[in-house]
């Protein structure tokens, strides 16, 4: 007979798990229009009171390609600030088990988050990427992979010596938007080659929405036989196809228990247009319609983990509230069907009941809750041709 409880089909699969916010990074990256530095305090502030851990706050790299993280060090510098920590203490969370996450692509960055850092407003982790593929790296980083371990290599020895956490990012392990086609093996590789060198975590990204959810579970499954540490291991879905969710339950039945996500939907690529001006971002976009790409739904995927019985510890209403000011903040729909349709009501909507159904039972002499004729088989006879094979 077939195994019907879920966990021990999935013998990896977690019954708690960590969802990281990287909207204000991430998530306005892909904006076109400024947002102000109070919303993005706002949003960030308010993830954190509705159960957030794990945020990315910003990218430290130059402004002049991503100006909209040109509000930087103050985004930075409220959160080492007393306001936050009396925001913190009235709900009884303590600041110090937050950690707060900047993108270092490069070494100046990780300089200036160093630096940042003796100032005592600096991030607690920072994040450096490896593409799988060497032109989406290059097109990234300017570099050639080789140049870039060799970076990476110096960076991790002194954030480490500052105190920073490094993240390693995996990026085009399903596929490249460049290229094409490319190995699971070799981004398995590459994951060993960051823990080599001292990294603390690793964010496995399918970056252009390449993955399906077969070639995750495969993916998956072969990170955790090679490091078998789930704590290590953070997945981070892009959509472009409507099947990040699926993604998500991929990863959950090979056994990760880390993963992040957006408001709404947001992000993807760095814009190449701010406001009324071209900027440079990371050049031309890699999709037809750049309003149709983002990261997994916040929401959506919070409402997912929560109704299957996974433990978060967010407050799902709180979220999905902040998903639909989120939607007056970027002036446009954005992609949750949650802060739509909410959560599903297990006590169901009386309010929608038939009233003519109780008359209609007691008029034909049924019982209340009655589902088949009085006379029939309590159970159904199938017929011999479909029954199971003995």
């Amino acid at each position: 007979m077939t195994e019907y409880d879920y966990w021990k089909i999935f013998a990896r699969m977690p019954k708690k798990v960590t969802i990281g916010d990287i909207t204000i990074r991430d998530g306005f990256q892909h904006e076109e229009k400024t947002i102000s530095t109070a919303a993005k305090i706002f949003y960030a502030e308010e993830m954190i009171l509705a159960g957030c851990r794990e945020i990315e706050l910003t990218n430290l790299g130059n402004p002049a390609g991503i100006p909209q993280f040109r509000d930087a060090e103050q985004v930075l510098a409220y959160f080492r600030g007393d306001r936050f920590k009396k925001n913190c203490g009235r709900r009884g969370i303590h600041p110090a088990e937050i950690t707060f996450t900047a993108v270092t692509i490069r070494e100046k960055a990780v300089d200036t988050a160093i630096e940042l850092r003796k100032r005592g407003i600096g991030p607690d982790r920072i994040l450096m990427m490896v593409s799988t593929d060497p032109e989406h790296h290059y097109a990234n980083s300017g570099t050639t992979l080789s140049q870039y371990w060799k970076e990476v290599e110096r960076c991790i020895k002194k954030a480490a010596d500052a105190g920073i956490k490094m993240n390693g990012t995996v990026s085009t392990i399903w596929g490249s938007p460049i290229t094409g086609a490319t190995r699971l093996e070799d981004a398995v590789e590459f994951t060993k080659r960051f823990l080599e060198l001292g990294a603390h975590d690793i964010e496995h990204a399918d970056h252009d929405g390449s993955a399906t959810p077969a070639q995750v579970y495969r993916y998956y499954s072969m990170i955790l036989d090679a490091i078998p540490s789930p704590e290590v291991h953070l997945a981070h879905f892009h959509e472009t196809k409507r099947i990040a969710p699926a993604s998500v339950l991929a990863a959950l039945q090979a056994g990760i228990c880390r993963f992040e996500a957006t408001l709404g939907g947001l992000g993807g690529q760095p814009t190449n247009f701010l406001d009324d001006c071209p900027v440079r971002g990371t050049g031309e976009y890699y999709y037809k319609d750049p309003r149709y790409v983002g990261l997994v739904t916040m929401e959506d995927l919070l409402v997912m983990i929560d109704e299957m019985g996974i433990e978060h510890g967010y407050d799902v209403d709180r979220v999905l509230w902040l998903g639909r000011q989120m939607e007056r903040t970027i002036g446009r729909r954005l992609r949750s069907e949650a802060i739509c349709n909410g959560r599903t009501a297990r006590e169901g909507h009386p309010e929608f009941a038939r009233p003519g159904l109780k008359k209609l039972i007691e008029k034909a002499g049924e019982q209340p809750g009655q589902l088949i004729p009085r006379d029939w088989a309590p159970e159904a006879v199938l017929p011999e041709r479909l029954r199971p094979k003995t």
